[in-house]
């Protein structure tokens, strides 16, 4: 590789770089809005899987994925989703502050530790989506088994997205970000 192909690269890199996350986060919210089910009746609800990249790159790289980012993807999934407007971006952005004013701790975890620090991060998005629909839209208190079964699959795809997040970091955005 030439120097004028380094150049070229790094200069694709300082661009790309910066908006990997919010890229992961629209992917993430694409794929779980596929409108395809693997269950055969929609007995299994979608994840959140725009969560996972909001709740890694707060805690691996904030610089990158901001408040402003997490917003935008809540918007994607509010659009998505269908379902009443507003609810998942509140939800995500509400998540996104207690992750960020919490990091040290859950950045901390390691192993199953981890996965608990997404759960509760999960829970916390779900229960605020719940929360904001039953008073702003029903009115009333809507059947907690959607939520749950949310809740439950969200969590059992951390683990996949972690290591692909991981992946994305090492090999994307951490080469990179030593090179300015």
């Amino acid at each position: 590789m030439g120097p004028s192909d380094r150049a070229g690269s790094l200069m694709a890199g300082r661009f790309f770089s910066p908006v990997l996350p919010l890229l992961c986060g629209f992917l993430a919210v694409l794929l779980s809005n596929i409108p395809v089910t693997l269950a055969g009746g929609g007995l299994v609800p979608a994840p959140l899987l725009g969560l996972i990249p909001i709740y890694y790159w707060c805690l691996v790289r904030p610089d990158l994925m901001t408040p402003a980012a997490t917003f935008v993807i809540g918007v994607l999934q509010d659009v998505m989703a269908g379902g009443p407007p507003g609810v998942w971006t509140l939800a995500f952005v509400v998540t996104y502050a207690v992750i960020a004013r919490q990091r040290d701790s859950f950045a901390g975890l390691s192993g199953l530790g981890a996965v608990l620090g997404f759960a509760t991060a999960a829970l916390i998005t779900c229960v605020v989506a719940y929360l904001v629909t039953a008073a702003l839209y029903y009115g009333r208190m809507p059947p907690l088994g959607p939520i749950v079964g949310e809740l439950v699959i969200t969590v059992l795809f951390y683990i996949p997205g972690a290591y692909l997040a991981g992946a994305i970091h090492r090999h994307l955005v951490g080469p990179l970000r030593s090179d300015f």
